[in-house]
Order: structure tokens, then C-alpha cells, then sequence
């Protein structure tokens, strides 16, 4: 195998990971947004900074 096959063979690898992520992703900003945080992802990034914010404040 030549090194263009091999990195065809590492994208081609990378991209099908992508693809996955993006899956897990979508799905859990789906379920998020479901229990309540209307922007889903972007709404809990916010309430865990808030936390540990108030956590280090006490």
C-alpha cells in the first residue's frame, strides 16, 4: 500500500468518526432539549458554568 492509499484509507476512517460523533451529538442536544434546556447543548454548557461558578463562590 502507498502512502496515498493510506491516507485515503485514514480519511476515509476519520470521516466515518465524524459522522458518528455528529450522530451522538444531534442526538443528545434532541434528548437535552426534551428535558428542558430549550437550546439544548448550548442551554447546558451555560447551567454546568453557572454551577461550578456558584461552587467556587461558596
Amino acid at each position: 500500500m502507498d502512502n496515498q492509499e493510506s491516507l485515503l484509507r485514514k480519511i476515509s476512517e476519520l470521516e466515518s468518526m465524524n459522522d458518528q460523533l455528529l450522530t451522538e451529538i444531534r442526538y443528545l442536544d434532541d434528548l437535552l432539549k426534551q428535558i428542558g434546556f430549550m437550546e439544548g447543548l448550548k442551554t447546558l454548557k451555560v447551567a454546568a458554568l453557572e454551577m461550578i461558578d456558584h461552587d467556587k463562590n461558596e
